[in-house]
């Protein structure tokens, strides 16, 4: 049987669906029904495995913001080149759309991998970030050390990393069984309240086609490989360099205090890093907080961006 063609993504609902081209290639773009074209721009940044959808409750949640949803380099609808799954590539991937959609600045929303497009772009090119806002995603560096020199972070982070190092095989193991593998991720990494729900099976559902795209698999895992590689290369050590600059927009990050993926220590280092910045925790969600509790997580972001003035 084929893969399923990249259409399938294109979700009906209170939502516009948009091709934009931006950094030399083509990106499915959703946005929200209801945006005002002319009010301050966010751009939500989906997660590892995911696209657009996992942003479904916030599309329609933020009303005074116009609120686009975007399938990252190689997920969903968008181009799936063989390269450009770099820190440096990524944050001209974002800078690119703002200026395409036709703003001069925006502020960005990211979870997990999404989250480091977000600091990435806020470093690489500052002109066009006005705030960052992440869900379950620390600043790189932070991360990178806290599962360096903690047990219980490391156990959680590294083993699925160093397995997606492997050629070909991760690619198998999530697209076999009609993408299985992603589930059972998913599930340990969600909280059991979302899990018992009729919206987290339909989010299954989707994912599970989504990831099977051609090409999407291993555009989703050369997030992963870049991020382990690029540390022994002279790229990944400029690029943590570069992420060691001083943050100087607003800050806002959200965190389920039961993920557990991402722990409480690499947000605590955050800190460092962003010392003005805002940290809340959702009580009982797990790693998927915007999907998980997005009443509290949109009420967050809808201060956050009233605050912006």
């Amino acid at each position: 049987m084929p893969p399923p063609d990249p259409s399938i993504t294109r979700i009906d609902g209170p939502w516009r669906h948009l091709q934009v081209h931006a950094n030399g290639i083509r990106f499915q773009v959703v946005e929200g029904e209801n945006s005002r074209p002319d009010a301050p721009l966010v751009i939500l940044l989906h997660g590892f495995g995911s696209f657009w959808w996992s942003w479904r409750h916030q599309l329609t949640g933020l009303p005074d913001a116009r609120v686009v949803a975007v399938d990252l380099r190689g997920y969903g609808g968008s181009d799936k080149p063989p390269r450009g799954y770099d820190g440096w590539t990524l944050a001209g991937d974002t800078a690119g759309l703002v200026r395409a959609l036709g703003h001069k600045t925006a502020t960005l929303v990211g979870h997990a991998d999404g989250g480091l497009v977000c600091w990435a772009t806020a470093v690489l090119h500052p002109r066009v970030v006005r705030a960052i806002a992440l869900v379950s995603s620390p600043h790189p560096v932070a991360l990178r050390a806290s599962a360096l020199t903690r047990r219980d972070q490391g156990r959680a982070l590294l083993p699925s990393l160093m397995r997606y190092q492997l050629p070909m095989l991760p690619e198998r193991a999530l697209t076999r069984h009609d993408g299985e593998e992603l589930e059972r991720l998913v599930r340990s990494r969600a909280g059991s309240k979302w899990q018992a729900t009729q919206d987290f099976s339909e989010t299954l559902g989707h994912m599970r086609r989504a990831i099977q795209i051609s090409g999407a698999a291993h555009s989703a895992l050369e997030y992963q490989r870049w991020a382990v590689r690029s540390q022994l290369r002279s790229e990944g050590r400029r690029f943590m360099r570069s992420m060691k600059r001083p943050i100087n927009v607003p800050v806002l990050h959200l965190r389920g205090d039961a993920d557990p993926y991402v722990l409480a220590d690499p947000v605590y280092r955050t800190q460092h890093f962003a010392p003005h910045g805002r940290y809340v925790s959702l009580a009982g969600s797990g790693h998927f907080g915007h999907e998980e509790d997005p009443d509290t997580v949109n009420e967050q972001l809808r201060r956050f961006l009233a605050q912006l003035g």
